[in-house]
């Protein structure tokens, strides 16, 4: 996330203009190319290494084999996958206060940070044919917690007897998935393989929650928030499709 304290701690006010960056790309996602191509991975592969093509190979199998499947299934095949890339800040990883990764690139360069995750899921749904209004990329804080413990507790990569140390409240991204109207979502997050209901997450706190067509200010987790719009300009995310196009 953009936006650090002196601590280096990301901050939570720089959200709404990178909010409306995000939205606005989203609106072209019927223009974009999110699948790689084989020149695609050649690049990546001579970048990178021969690593890169493997995972991307692996991402376009999951798009081939899953198109079938049922939506819960679709949900937990996806949110694995892009959890076995290592997360990475924007600085140690790009060498950039803020960077938004395309799903190629994060798969490539075998790391990124929370926005990435919750957009390379996104995207990945939607070309799977779960319909936009089923998504919320959801930026929300995270309360009291040690992300990278988190993330190696989840993982089954801490020792054993590991307790997680307090932290101060983080900004973060995760991905909500709503099975119907007015249903409660399940949280689709880097720092848990597993798929659960908002109301068990009780580290989240929510902020803003967007998809494709619309923005919400987020009053909790387990409802649709305030309708904000729709943005009118795409900002600094006019890269990001430039590359997805690439």
């Amino acid at each position: 996330m953009s936006g650090t304290d002196r601590r280096g701690r990301p901050r939570l006010p720089a959200l709404r203009s990178v909010l409306v960056c995000i939205l606005a790309s989203l609106l072209l996602k019927g223009s974009l190319a999110l699948e790689p191509s084989d020149e695609d991975i050649g690049r990546a592969v001579q970048r990178y290494g021969a690593g890169a093509g493997q995972r991307l190979r692996e991402w376009k199998e999951l798009l081939a084999g899953n198109r079938n499947e049922g939506e819960m299934r679709k949900l937990e095949t996806v949110n694995r996958f892009f959890n076995r890339i290592p997360y990475a800040t924007d600085a140690e990883h790009w060498g950039k206060d803020d960077y938004w990764a395309t799903p190629t690139e994060l798969l490539a360069s075998n790391g990124g940070d929370c926005e990435d995750y919750a957009i390379a899921k996104y995207l990945t749904l939607r070309e799977l044919g779960v319909t936009g209004e089923k998504l919320r990329i959801t930026y929300v804080k995270l309360i009291g917690a040690n992300r990278a413990g988190l993330r190696d507790l989840v993982l089954g990569q801490a020792a054993s007897g590991t307790r997680l140390a307090p932290d101060t409240d983080a900004a973060h991204m995760v991905l909500a998935y709503y099975p119907e109207p007015g249903a409660e979502p399940y949280i689709l997050d880097n720092n848990d393989n597993g798929i659960r209901p908002a109301a068990q997450r009780k580290d989240l706190v929510p902020v803003y929650s967007f998809n494709g067509d619309s923005l919400w200010l987020a009053k909790e987790l387990t409802g649709r928030g305030q309708y904000v719009g729709a943005p009118d300009r795409l900002g600094p995310w006019r890269d990001l499709l430039k590359r997805l196009n690439n």
